[in-house]
């Protein structure tokens, strides 16, 4: 399996949620929506919870990707050192794969150490690999409930 061979996402990390979302629409991108944060994870391993749910995503679908922006909440996690110490910019690029278990023990098998990781019931989920020092970004593989994606491709 190729880990990094279909984008689905560019994650932004940004000051201010709605301000950035202002600036996209003013440039014709949108509708905007929020990040559908649901589902129970019978796996949930991130650096802090509390900083994990205080974050705010808006999503927009392109023709050929999501563009996800962040704002992190004031709690410590990796984005909100991420804009602390470089400023707005790509946080990750999300990866889908047709198996996140399979995925992240492939990418554990080349060497990547995880950051976070979240698996639900039906096996859908995420895993972001450390790879920012090596790919100047956070590198994610993903895969999404069956439910997540009829929504969004509603949107």
């Amino acid at each position: 399996m190729n880990l990094f061979n279909r984008i689905h996402h560019i994650c932004i990390v940004v000051h201010d949620l709605e301000r950035s979302v202002a600036y996209y629409q003013s440039l014709g991108v949108g509708p905007w929506f929020d990040y559908p944060k649901g589902g129970r994870y019978l796996e949930f391993d991130v650096p802090n919870k509390e900083a994990s749910d205080a974050m705010r995503y808006k999503c927009v679908d392109l023709d050929n990707l999501q563009i996800q922006l962040c704002q992190p909440g004031p709690q410590d996690s990796p984005q909100r050192r991420f804009l602390e110490q470089r400023g707005e910019g790509v946080y990750h690029l999300g990866f889908e794969v047709p198996d996140r278990d399979a995925a992240e023990a492939e990418g554990r098998a080349l060497g990547l150490d995880v950051v976070a990781r979240g698996r639900r019931e039906d096996r859908s989920g995420f895993c972001y690999f450390d790879t920012q020092d090596g790919a100047g970004v956070v590198l994610e593989v993903r895969n999404s409930p069956k439910a997540a994606d009829a929504a969004c491709a509603a949107k």
